[in-house]
């Protein structure tokens, strides 16, 4: 087996952050996703291993032994399991020093997890993560998809609350176990889209509403838009261009308490009239030498 530089799998530097790892992640996995690649055997075999990069480098603890282990592990791999003396070359010895004296198997187990060695007994399977995009409405609300695993379909629940990077867990719909254990499990990593009227900060939404400049001097009441209808908001009169009215329990629901809401802020957009007629000037006139009477 060929050494994998799950570095240049993702396409990232060797100092990346995690950021940088999760965004190489969900860019390449919404490529080579089996669901944008039906039938393709070659984006599958991708996915695949971007996944088993991700699966190490997003995991500080395996990043920091796959970085130790360099080269070495390379050789050993590359010997397709020769006996531990080949060519005068203390195969055995070597890992002892560096893993302990289990061996290969254990640090691949500890580096891999459980189900990777080569050890008998039930073994769990690997968990796998697949990226989903919703839109805001989705996370609001709550929705479902079907997905393809281990070649069948499944019907998943997103629950409503979520936000970029949430991960949720589908018990059982991972890789299967081996030697009688249980299946791993699957993680929905979750993307949501932005929207072109609803800014999101956490559990509360942010919108415009613009509205005239008599309105902002005398007050009136205007319609806005919420995720679920419109509602008539009251401005104060002299309300100042930029200032937010807040609409309480009008965001998105708690993830963990879908009794309790975010906020909605509405953000004061005062419009300027484009021209003025000659009665229209000669009144802001008035109104301008009242005020600096």
């Amino acid at each position: 087996m060929d050494y994998k530089d799950y570095y240049k799998v993702l396409g990232v530097k060797r100092d990346a952050d995690a950021e940088e790892i999760r965004k190489a992640f969900r860019k390449l996995a919404r490529q080579y996703h089996p669901d944008a690649n039906p039938d393709d055997k070659a984006a599958e075999a991708r996915f695949k291993e971007i996944s088993e990069a991700y699966e190490v480098l997003n995991d500080p603890e395996k990043r920091r032994k796959y970085d130790q282990l360099g080269a070495d592990w390379a050789r050993y791999q590359n010997t397709g399991g020769a006996s531990p003396n080949m060519g005068g070359f203390n195969y055995q010895g070597n890992l002892n020093d560096l893993f302990g004296s289990g061996g290969f198997s254990d640090f691949f187990e500890q580096f891999f997890g459980r189900g990777a060695g080569t050890a008998t007994g039930p073994r769990k399977g690997r968990d796998v993560e697949s990226p989903v995009q919703i839109t805001l409405e989705e996370a609001a609300r709550g929705t479902s998809r079907m997905l393809v695993t281990e070649g069948h379909e499944v019907q998943v629940k997103i629950p409503a609350g979520v936000d970029t990077g949430s991960r949720v867990r589908i018990t059982g719909q991972g890789q299967p176990g081996r030697g009688g254990g249980a299946s791993g499990d699957m993680y929905l990593v979750i993307e949501v889209m932005p929207h072109t009227r609803f800014e999101r900060q956490g559990d509360d939404l942010f919108t415009n509403v613009e509205i005239p400049l008599y309105t902002a001097i005398l007050g009136g009441k205007v319609d806005v838009q919420t995720l679920d209808n419109v509602v008539q908001i009251a401005i104060p009169e002299c309300t100042q261009n930029g200032k937010l009215i807040r609409l309480k329990g009008r965001g998105m629901p708690h993830l963990k308490a879908k009794d309790k809401h975010g906020d909605l802020f509405v953000r004061v957009k005062v419009i300027l009239p484009t021209h003025l007629s000659d009665e229209e000037r000669h009144l802001f006139e008035q109104l301008q030498a009242l005020r600096h009477m």
